[in-house]
């Protein structure tokens, strides 16, 4: 295909938050259309007013922009197929239907509720197929007429054709359809609104989308939108079929298909952990897509380069946290690091902070940061691995202090503090050579000699560097703290 052709769409609902399967297929269009330079579509289904929230819309907007994803068309962008917004086109899908309804593609149905149900439990029971029954495909004019007169209500519904219906998906290959499983179908309710099964592949049509990535889930209404398609095209309101790739579920706890409901689901979650863009991303492309055989960390314009349809797996792909916290922890290392301190700012200032702000040091901070960054798996870790520097005195950790302060923690700590009063307090090493040689006067290695000082000064047993953070927090501060925790000893 020529570089340019390719116009893909991501189209959701402004409903809820955000989640990572909705992201991963937003992801896989929009990496296709910048592989291809092509077009990316950004448009809102936003009929269903009952559900949809103005609070969601902006919600979706913010989300994009923050993972980078950005769209050559759409809401306050522009286009020429705009609007962007279905509840902004609602004349234009009442025209078509109208079209359809004359030109014998579809037809009023007047079967209520109850009728329906009635012959779907007789067809069921005889072991038919349930679907509908076509009852209403043949009415006459005065059987219609009849229906009206008695106030009866009715629903458009399209007429399928009676012939297989066979497409080659992009990504599960020849798949075929009899007229069985494809029953004639709604497009338009009783009230007159357009349903799903109509505007979506109008808006398609209209806006010329060449390629429909999607999620498995919308496999089955597939056939149906071919055939309208084809009566688009018949109509001259389209040009041509797209091609349609079905993307695989991504697998939850125990073997379920990801949901909403799912808290792991989130997009917020991860962004308020502080997931990087590109790590989450990173780690998203891979629900289905691979790389290589050997590589599983990429930037995003890497992962542009490579991608590829015929990459795309059909089987489910399981959504694995610790990996996508791996993979995230990767791409912290791989940013500079004046980005990362940059990156880490919201972190270090109130709500998220458990210090008062004339309290930070941001000369102690650009300092430690370079430790920190090896250390993170998300940007939020930062706070419990850098508040010592800031706070008054360290967190109290119960289980961390019984930890450390076994055998004679007095003593231990009584000639560690007079190793490090005389320490070269410019050097790292040198601090280290002071917890070293107050170990080896009582018979301990580094690592036990050091546990107790790092619970002092840091309240925790395990962390950043300690003879770094020695270093950075100052001497009158660690002496002082190894003041304190020997006073609580010996209280």
């Amino acid at each position: 295909m020529a570089n340019g052709s390719v116009r893909v769409r991501f189209c959701p609902s402004p409903t809820g938050n955000p989640h990572v399967g909705l992201v991963r297929t937003a992801l896989f269009n929009w990496a296709y259309a910048r592989h291809n330079g092509g077009t990316m579509v950004f448009r809102i289904e936003d009929t269903d007013a009952a559900r949809d929230s103005e609070e969601s819309y902006n919600q979706l907007l913010d989300s994009l922009r923050w993972l980078g994803l950005d769209w050559d068309e759409g809401p306050e962008v522009g286009g020429p197929h705009g609007p962007y917004r279905q509840s902004q086109r609602m004349d234009i899908y009442k025209d078509v239907a109208g079209k359809l309804i004359d030109g014998g593609y579809a037809y009023p149905c007047y079967c209520t509720a109850l009728e329906l149900e009635a012959r779907r439990d007789a067809a069921r029971a005889a072991g038919r197929p349930s679907g509908y029954d076509g009852k209403c495909r043949t009415l006459t004019a005065e059987q219609k007429g009849a229906y009206d007169a008695e106030g009866r209500e009715s629903i458009v519904r399209f007429k399928m054709p009676d012939e297989p219906i066979t497409f080659t998906d992009l990504v599960r290959g020849e798949l075929t359809f009899t007229p069985d499983n494809v029953p004639d179908y709604g497009i338009v309710r009783a009230n007159g609104a357009p349903l799903y099964t109509l505007v979506n592949p109008v808006d398609d049509a209209l806006m010329e989308i060449t390629h429909v990535l999607r999620g498995e889930d919308l496999l089955s209404s597939t056939p149906r939108q071919i055939a309208l398609y084809k009566a688009l095209i018949e109509l001259g309101i389209a040009k041509e079929i797209p091609s349609f790739g079905h993307l695989p579920y991504v697998m939850g706890e125990g073997n379920k298909k990801l949901s909403k409901r799912d808290p792991q689901a989130s997009l917020n979650l991860y962004r308020e952990r502080g997931f990087l863009p590109e790590g989450l991303l990173n780690y998203l492309s891979l629900l289905g897509w691979s790389f290589s055989a050997d590589q599983d960390i990429f930037t995003i314009p890497e992962m542009v380069a490579k991608f590829d349809l015929a990459d795309v797996n059909a089987n489910p792909a399981r959504f694995d946290l610790k990996k996508a916290e791996a993979i995230n922890a990767d791409h912290i290392r791989m940013l500079d690091v004046k980005t990362f301190t940059e990156a880490c700012e919201p972190w270090l200032k109130a709500p998220n902070a458990n210090w008062a702000p004339e309290d930070f040091d941001r000369a102690a901070w650009e300092a430690i940061a370079p430790y920190a960054q090896t250390r993170l798996t998300v940007l939020s870790d930062i706070t419990a691995n850098v508040d010592f520097l800031f706070l008054k005195e360290p967190v109290e950790d119960e289980a961390s202090w019984t930890k450390a302060m076994k055998g004679d923690p007095v003593a231990l700590l009584t000639t560690a503090r007079e190793k490090l009063q005389a320490a070269d307090w410019s050097s790292a090493e040198s601090l280290k050579e002071a917890v070293l040689a107050a170990g080896e006067s009582h018979g301990l290695k580094l690592g036990k000699a050091q546990a107790p000082v790092r619970v002092a000064v840091t309240g925790r047993t395990v962390g950043l560097p300690l003879f770094e953070s020695l270093e950075i927090l100052g001497k009158e501060k660690t002496l002082a703290r190894i003041d304190a925790a020997l006073a609580k000893l010996t209280a």
